[in-house]
């Protein structure tokens, strides 16, 4: 499994220069709100998926004042082998990623060589905010997990902008609109069938992790929700022909898929209290992670930002350790307070490295 031995980050957020080594096992990051604990993660998980868990504005990465930064990785690879990627990035949005000094013809090729899995307080979007969140998040396992998963989705979000610039012609081809409707309808059924067997593998894995978190004895669920369970995107869609020339974009299809989370069959966004809440996250996150884990045979880097805030602490040092078992994959934990992060870490492992950090500079403790 691929584990980061080191890390050097250039102009990231606020971070201007650092290079950090880390345990193969078990990192705590501590230091005050705004210090930087989370923007060292951050740049970890940019390196795996190319792009920040919590913003798709680009310029917010940008250290104050700069045009670029850049973060490069050396990991141990499956079989002992040493790679080291990097990437660059521009304020024109311009990307480089290397590995081992050579480009990648295409980005999506790198998505699934560092399986990552991030918790965060930015996971509570995915409950109060749109389904454009929750779509993000099946997206974000899928495509570390399935390759033709992520290249139907990247066809069929290239041929939904090219059919949506289509619609907003007043002189719109009827026959050409057609054949785009089939060929994002051969796109939509096998992206739509992964996202109903994630939703469906999740939930019993969710209600586990929930009931040793929480303690109570709610019943959580997902339910995947999607126009296709009315039938066919392309019969969907030339019923819905009319209406998308009024309104001038494509009104149906899987950019409008959502999940239901569920609380006693109702939804957690109206009955769960924020403690629920946060416990349903980060079991979600924790389901993530192990069935990443089931599907690679090995543990994915797992980045747990600020895990104590709304939860009780014996009851995440009880999931740490569930998840902290022989075959644990590499850790990074942040929290505000040193003292309660090392109580727990060093009752699950002797292999730790602990650092604090303060405006951006790290040092070890």
């Amino acid at each position: 499994m691929p584990v980061l031995e080191k890390i050097v980050i250039r102009d990231f957020r606020n971070i201007v220069l650092q290079e950090l080594g880390f345990s193969p096992n078990v990192n705590c990051i501590s230091g005050n709100n705004g210090s930087g604990k989370t923007n060292l993660l951050e740049a970890i998980h940019y390196l795996s998926m190319t792009k920040s868990s919590s913003s798709s504005i680009e310029k917010f990465n940008f250290r104050h004042g700069c045009n670029e930064f850049a973060i490069a990785g050396s990991y141990k690879m499956e079989g002992g082998l040493e790679s080291r990627f990097a990437i660059q990035v521009t304020e024109d949005g311009k990307k480089v990623l290397k590995r081992d000094d050579k480009p990648y013809k295409r980005v999506s090729e790198h998505m699934g060589v560092l399986p990552i899995v991030m918790v965060s307080p930015a996971d509570s979007s995915m409950v109060s905010e749109s389904g454009e969140e929750r779509r993000r998040f099946m997206n974000a396992v899928l495509s570390q997990t399935d390759q033709e998963y992520l290249d139907a989705v990247q066809q069929y979000n290239r041929l939904l902008q090219q059919r949506n610039k289509m619609l907003k012609d007043h002189n719109c081809d009827m026959s050409l609109l057609e054949v785009f409707d089939m060929k994002m309808a051969s796109l939509a059924e096998p992206v739509a069938a992964r996202r109903r067997e994630l939703c469906e593998a999740l939930t019993p894995k969710v209600q586990e992790y929930y009931s040793a978190l929480s303690g109570g004895g709610e019943q959580v669920s997902l339910k995947y929700e999607t126009d296709l369970d009315r039938g066919p995107l392309d019969a969907i869609l030339a019923e819905n022909r009319n209406r998308d020339l009024a309104l001038r974009y494509t009104s149906a299809g899987i950019q409008r898929d959502d999940i239901a989370f569920t609380m006693e069959g109702h939804p957690i966004r109206r009955c769960g209290s924020q403690g629920q809440q946060k416990s349903f996250l980060v079991s979600l996150k924790f389901a993530q992670y192990e069935i990443m884990k089931n599907r690679y045979g090995f543990a994915p880097i797992l980045l747990l930002d600020d895990l104590f805030d709304k939860l009780d602490m014996n009851r995440v040092s009880n999931l740490l350790a569930m998840v902290a078992g022989s075959d644990f994959g590499q850790i990074f934990l942040t929290d505000s307070n040193k003292v309660r992060i090392a109580g727990i870490v060093d009752g699950l492992t002797r292999d730790r490295m602990y650092y604090e950090t303060s405006e951006g500079t790290f040092k070890t403790i």
